[in-house]
């Protein structure tokens, strides 16, 4: 069977770099453990992917199976941070040119770009001001705890992961090479996974020590996006992660 998605979204190209990050994803993810709806064709108006049933919650067995999965991807070390070509982070637009470092990627690519979008002055101002005044601290930090890139989902919430009865899938990518730590921060964001997929990732890949920093930092860029999308409801968010880099 064949699901049709509609381009929806002001961006022609909106649906192209989804099929392009879907077969990233299938070419890295090890098939027996994670599925990914293969692309039947792709165009700037609709997208043809194989259709998922899902069923109303995933397994611990598939969250295991999801959690074994990713490890496998994020053990791939990649050749930059950033990625090919930009892409889409829900409804924004996401850069993703190529750094040599971390650190001064995630400040600029992410967490700048996402303050240029803001579209209140006050807080544009406010935000710009203090994400300078942390830069080269915060690049410095994030190149220590970094040790190397990693292709990653880039929007890994569980909206994104779906399981029918016998595989989890993942879709809606926005991929890029990136600390692989940014996808299991942003699985917490909105109520999180099942606990057996913190155990068993963190069973194939250990987190780092600085993981729970590391975790508000990288969730700060969701929570900057979530802001320019929907409005004053993230604010409370955004200062959570602007106050853990004020204290590095």
């Amino acid at each position: 069977m064949i699901h049709t998605k509609f381009n929806t979204t002001p961006y022609r190209d909106a649906l192209l770099v989804e099929a392009r990050g879907l077969e990233w994803l299938r070419r890295f993810l090890p098939e027996e453990k994670v599925s990914v709806p293969e692309v039947v064709s792709a165009d700037e108006r609709q997208l043809q992917l194989t259709e998922i049933r899902p069923t109303v919650n995933c397994s611990s067995e598939l969250a295991i199976a999801l959690a074994e999965g990713l490890a496998a991807m994020h053990r791939v070390p990649q050749p930059y941070f950033g990625f090919s070509e930009n892409n889409y982070i829900g409804l924004n637009p996401q850069c993703n040119e190529r750094y040599e470092d971390w650190g001064s990627f995630f400040v600029e690519q992410r967490l700048l770009a996402q303050v240029k979008m803001i579209r209140a002055d006050a807080v544009r101002g406010a935000y710009n001001a203090r994400l300078a005044a942390v830069r080269a601290v915060l690049v410095e930090y994030l190149n220590a705890q970094c040790r190397q890139a990693s292709l990653v989902h880039g929007d890994l919430w569980s909206g994104n992961m779906l399981c029918d009865t016998q595989r989890v899938w993942l879709i809606d990518p926005a991929v890029y090479f990136a600390d692989r730590e940014v996808d299991v921060a942003m699985t917490e964001m909105f109520g999180g996974f099942p606990k057996a997929f913190y155990r068993a990732y963190d069973q194939a890949l250990p987190l780092s020590q600085e993981y729970p920093r590391k975790r508000v930092i990288y969730n700060l860029y969701h929570a900057l996006n979530h802001y320019n999308l929907f409005g004053d409801g993230y604010l409370s968010s955004c200062e959570q992660g602007f106050a853990v880099l004020e204290n590095l």
